[in-house]
């Protein structure tokens, strides 16, 4: 049986309407395991629960607990005499982010969602914020992260903590370049699409009509385009603009996409030339050809074209 042992446990706590739920989404998102209101009666437990069928067993995604006034059984000291034991006798690295966030701004945000403060279902909700800043107090205190919320929205919290966690890979964009043809559709998952069809055609060379954009024939030809080298370059310049823009907005997955008529030649060129490259500025992309099997057919390219001087 594998035994949990994650790397860093985190609790979440602080002021009911301070962003704690967001806070733990974010974490889920970036890769982290989370738990909300667990009595940490029961951490012992969670740690000791073996790991699930194929799970990998030197699983040690980093633990977020959120725990707060609502939590069973909460004592503020009672929870800091438990962190420094999870700490000191038993090794594991454990901080504490406490967030913070002024009394009239709670007021207001309970106002506008008007759900009843935890500690004041009968009161004002003034009463329960101030009743439960003084029960918290051992928390904030001992807390070695503090955020203060009062001025934060929901994006800019999500971003602070984003920055501040996602560590050691966690939270990365997934991305994907892909190549296919624009006679079989676009595909659907694209979220940036370049269409690859000004460059010149190998389907009309009948020498390297069979091959495909893998080939160092077939890329030759296409590169030998007097158009390729600027626009190659300023294709790459926005993605390696756009891709870390959509990382720091915590998009999970992004797919460029590359397509030429038929998807075997110019768009799969393309696609491998744009993963080596930005597998040399530290990405790893993952490249799928959606069309490079299927047959070519000179009905799907339609007509070869000669550009020359004049009009397009």
């Amino acid at each position: 049986m594998n035994r949990r042992r994650p790397k860093q446990i985190l609790l979440v706590t602080g002021m009911s309407g301070a962003g704690k739920s967001t806070v733990l989404r974010t974490l889920e998102d970036l890769g982290w395991e989370t738990a909300d209101n667990l009595p940490l009666l029961l951490l012992h437990r969670l740690l000791d629960t073996p790991q699930g069928e194929g799970a990998d067993g030197d699983d040690d995604r980093p633990l977020a607990l959120g725990i707060g006034s609502q939590t069973r059984g909460f004592d503020a000291e009672s929870v800091v005499q438990r962190v420094k034991k999870l700490s000191a006798q038993e090794g594991y690295q454990l901080g504490t982010l406490f967030l913070e966030c002024d009394g009239a701004e709670l007021e207001r945000r309970y106002s506008e969602t008007r759900r009843r403060h935890p500690l004041a279902q009968d009161r004002p909700a003034r009463d329960g914020i101030a009743r439960e800043r003084e029960l918290l107090m051992p928390l904030r205190r001992w807390s070695n992260r503090l955020i203060d919320t009062t001025t934060l929205s929901t994006n800019e919290l999500q971003q602070q903590i984003r920055h501040t966690f996602a560590g050691d890979g966690l939270g990365k964009t997934v991305l994907t370049i892909a190549s296919f043809g624009f006679a079989r559709g676009l595909p659907r998952d694209a979220d940036l699409v370049f269409d690859m069809r000004f460059l010149r055609n190998p389907h009309w060379v009948q020498g390297l009509r069979p091959g495909t954009g893998q080939d160092a024939d077939v890329s030759a030809y296409i590169a030998d385009d007097p158009a390729y080298a600027q626009a190659m370059a300023q294709i790459e310049a926005l993605l390696l603009l756009l891709l870390p823009r959509y990382q720091a907005e915590g998009k999970a997955y992004v797919t460029a996409a590359f397509g030429c008529t038929g998807g075997r030649h110019r768009s799969v060129h393309v696609a491998e030339r744009m993963a080596r490259r930005l597998r040399e500025e530290g990405f790893s992309p993952t490249v799928t050809h959606r069309d490079l099997q299927t047959a070519p057919q000179d009905s799907l390219e339609g007509a070869p074209v000669t550009i020359s001087g004049g009009g397009v």
